[in-house]
């Protein structure tokens, strides 16, 4: 079992930044790739970004565009999300997930994913 815990969700202003954060405990965190999700209401749970723990390859949903980045700390058991620029359309539950999988594809699927955390909301004013 892998137990994830966000944080750093917030009210800010569009063109704003802020840095999410995921810790975990149980398993061997370096063994799992690690992935953010968001969820805005009424939508569907959308694929934000992975790191791959056997490449260390990063991957980037397609309306991140340069925005968003993704990083881990093996020594600290955490996995970060730094948002920049924010904009309204960003508002949702961000959630952060760990997955067994070395495939890059298949960490773009949230099906993929093995333990979930419970998210933190990050919401933008425009």
């Amino acid at each position: 079992q892998v137990q994830l815990v966000e944080s750093g969700g917030t009210l800010v202003q569009a063109g704003g930044s802020l840095r999410l954060s995921c810790v975990a405990s149980g398993r061997a965190f370096s063994g799992y790739s690690m992935g953010w999700f968001r969820q805005a209401p009424g939508k569907e749970r959308e694929f934000v970004a992975c790191v791959n723990w056997f490449s260390g390859n990063i991957h980037y949903g397609d309306f991140v565009k340069g925005r968003f980045a993704i990083s881990r700390d093996n020594a600290k058991n955490t996995v970060y999300l730094q948002l920049n620029n924010l904009k309204p359309e960003d508002t949702a539950v961000y959630f952060c997930a760990a997955s067994s999988s070395v495939n890059n594809y298949l960490l773009r699927d949230r099906t993929n994913y093995n333990y979930w955390g419970q998210g933190t909301q990050v919401t933008v004013s425009s």
